[in-house]
């Protein structure tokens, strides 16, 4: 392969611009209206369990909610680009990308509510539990890709992290293996232009991030992230190039955290409001939907029949955050090794018996 060949473009691949119009490309060909369709419902439900979400945690249901509003393009453009016997490794933000996967929302929010686990089996969904270390998720996806290599397996794994990830000696470790040995994995770079409060400028010197791929030996290429059909694309290139054995790939999405990292963060401390409102007119539903319009594939009983079909969701996922679990503190241990050992029952014991102290204390005081 030719170094040209593994560069990226000087400018991000796009094939609907912001109000909705075609925008021709040599190498690109626009996805299908079946899938396309497909895309435009994941980003309804998507943009409705973001908000929604959001809402669980403001009323304490939820103990943090990292939004993908307004990265939605790139979260669904993730599953849809993936077969179903595929792989995917997400990060904390990509609630959305697992659920279009077809996991429950209610069990893709059991470990952002606080529990131990990750509320889904990754075998049944093929999808990862979601990582909050940054960019151990892309280890684990370089070894699963040569595990399935060995296996002869047709699996392609396809792996998420944001721009801040970039900057982890994991995020090298796992580029290298993946190139070396010549594996069948993507890597999905969600450029939301921060990294909490550290802006891309601190987080790399290179023209962009998907430069970086070919320090590796692999192609990069740079996406319009609010425009899903280029998302689906040039991700589904890049599947198509690792299940044929043409190795890994970077891809980089340019988009944009519309809200706070989480509800934890000040986003006024670091960013003007004026940038934020900027990036409303690159909003990816609004311009996926000027498109559908504007060549007759969605009307308004369409968009009503998603729009209740997206609340649908929103409800059973109210319904579901909104019962307090009956929760076993042994579960803490007991599922850590298959043999407790002696560190860990000395925990549980300490544990167990803060736990009884309190439990008379708080007795007495009722007498």
């Amino acid at each position: 392969m030719q170094h040209d060949d593994l560069l990226p473009r000087d400018t991000p691949v796009t094939l609907i611009d912001e109000t909705g119009a075609v925008v021709a490309d040599e190498r690109y060909r626009m996805p299908d209206d079946d899938l396309l369709l497909r895309a435009y419902q994941g980003l309804v439900e998507g943009r409705r369990i973001n908000d929604q979400a959001y809402a669980l945690v403001r009323q304490g249901r939820m103990a943090v909610y990292p939004s993908s509003h307004g990265q939605e393009a790139c979260e669904v453009g993730a599953s849809l680009a993936l077969a179903e016997r595929d792989w995917l490794f997400p990060t904390y933000r990509d609630s959305v990308a697992v659920i279009a996967r077809g996991v429950e929302p209610a069990d893709a929010m059991v470990l952002l509510k606080g529990d131990w686990h990750s509320g889904y089996d990754p075998a049944e969904h093929h999808v990862a539990p979601q990582s909050t270390p940054l960019a151990t998720q892309l280890l684990h996806a370089a070894g699963f890709a040569h595990a399935a290599k060995h296996r002869g397996e047709d699996t392609v794994v396809l792996a998420l992290c944001g721009d801040g990830a970039t900057s982890e000696g994991d995020f090298h470790e796992a580029m290298n293996f993946a190139a070396v040995f010549h594996l069948p994995v993507v890597f999905l770079i969600q450029n939301n232009e921060f990294a909490i409060s550290v802006p891309l400028s601190r987080q790399t010197a290179a023209p962009s991030l998907a430069h970086k791929a070919i320090g590796y030996g692999m192609p990069g290429q740079r996406v319009d992230g609010n425009d899903v059909a280029g998302v689906l694309a040039v991700l589904g290139e890049a599947v198509e190039r690792a299940r044929s054995g043409g190795g890994p790939s970077l891809v980089e999405a340019h988009t944009y955290r519309m809200q706070a990292h989480t509800n934890a963060d000040d986003d006024t401390r670091y960013r003007e409001r004026e940038e934020v409102q900027a990036w409303i007119a690159r909003d990816p539903l609004t311009r996926l939907r000027a498109h559908l319009v504007s060549r007759g594939l969605l009307d308004e009983a369409r968009e009503e029949q998603l729009a209740a079909g997206a609340e649908s969701i929103a409800a059973a996922l109210r319904e579901a955050l909104n019962t307090d679990a009956d929760l076993d503190p042994e579960d803490l241990f007991r599922y850590v090794r298959s043999e407790r050992s002696p560190q860990l029952e000395e925990q549980w014991q300490l544990l167990r018996g803060e736990i009884e102290r309190t439990q008379l204390t708080e007795a007495g005081g009722r007498r």
